[in-house]
């Protein structure tokens, strides 16, 4: 049995995202096919359109969402048909070195279903991140869904599969946010918003919104921002120093990814400070940095992958949040839109207009 359904389809780079209908075949060893309810437009599939991430056109796109189980193959213990589960592209193998080392977030070896979903010619699709829930249905592995409870807005929820969480995680997992402690966030997108969120979440006390856009900066306040910076009228590193009393924040968190910004998080952290690089950088793109630099203000360089989330552990834990009233998950939602609207969120993503648009299904 294979299941006809609609999907957002991008054939070759540039091209625009449109809706065609997907095949995706019964679950086999392993898998699970779900019933997609929600997912988010993020910068990784504009990525995926633009050729940024690889060449294996065409590509089926869409990974941050919420699902239910329509059907689980042989083997599959982790879900059950009904469960209503987070969709993750962090499928931990519990078998690789980092997994070894008790290290699962940083899994070298995350699973992927084995079978392909196509066009209706037979043309095989390369699935965003592993997942490809721009669609009805999609199929993935069984370790792909994440089950969480049934009362929480999908729309909401759906975005912790991926930006939103790497940001929060950026800030709670990587950046080790402590109680008290100061942090700058460069760049207020729907990452480095949720990073803020994130500091918030964690205790932070000083907390430092830096972008180019006021109404970003404005933003950013919703979610935990005590001080802003726009880093087009004054320098953001000597703003950053002035804000906590002349030393630097405790962390600073790159959410733009841009060596300029990086140079920018690095010099405006206190000594023995943290900074953390959530922001995804172009194949071009160089730093270049004082080694003596490095090496005289101490502390750590950090890369945040996915927010060095969890699924098993996190999601859950940040919906509770959400349910208690200390996360506002359902102020990332901009604008929930049908399939047929991708390519114009893309527009509007692009041009910084929304945190979120949602795909609701």
């Amino acid at each position: 049995m294979v299941y006809r359904v609609q999907g957002v389809v991008v054939r070759e780079k540039n091209a625009p995202a449109t809706t065609e209908t997907v095949i995706v075949p019964d679950p086999g060893p392993g898998e699970v096919v779900v019933d997609v309810l929600s997912c988010g437009v993020c910068h990784t599939d504009y990525h995926y359109q633009q050729g940024g991430i690889g060449d294996e056109f065409p590509y089926l796109l869409g990974h941050e969402s919420t699902a239910r189980v329509a059907a689980i193959g042989e083997g599959v213990t982790e879900v059950a048909v009904g469960d209503r589960v987070i969709l993750n592209w962090r499928a931990v193998c519990g078998q690789c070195r980092a997994c070894a080392k008790g290290q699962p977030q940083y899994c070298f070896a995350t699973h992927n279903a084995k079978q392909k979903m196509t066009l209706e010619d037979g043309t095989e699709l390369s699935a965003a991140l592993g997942i490809g829930s721009f669609a009805e249905k999609t199929l993935v592995a069984a370790g792909q869904c994440t089950k969480i409870d049934e009362e929480s807005d999908a729309a909401a929820v759906g975005l912790l599969g991926c930006g939103i969480m790497a940001g929060i995680g950026a800030a709670i997992n990587t950046g080790e946010v402590r109680r008290g402690e100061s942090v700058a966030v460069i760049g207020c997108g729907g990452v480095g918003t949720a990073a803020i969120a994130g500091a918030q979440l964690a205790g932070a006390t000083t907390i430092i919104a830096v972008d180019i856009d006021d109404a970003k900066l404005e933003q950013a306040k919703r979610f935990g921002a005590t001080r802003t910076v726009n880093s087009r009228d004054e320098d953001p590193v000597e703003a950053i120093r002035a804000l906590t009393g002349g030393f630097g924040a405790d962390v600073v968190i790159d959410a733009v990814g841009r060596p300029e910004t990086y140079q920018q998080a690095f010099y405006a952290r206190d000594l023995a400070g943290r900074v953390v690089l959530v922001g995804v950088p172009t194949p071009d793109m160089r730093l270049e940095l004082p080694l003596l630099d490095v090496f005289g203000r101490g502390g750590s360089l950090k890369s945040s992958w996915y927010g060095d989330c969890l699924p098993s552990r996190d999601f859950q834990m940040l919906i509770d949040q959400y349910k208690l009233g200390r996360l506002d998950l359902e102020g990332f939602v901009t604008e929930r839109i049908g399939l047929g609207d991708v390519e114009a969120a893309f527009a509007k993503m692009s041009g910084g207009n929304v945190l979120r648009s949602v795909v609701v299904l």
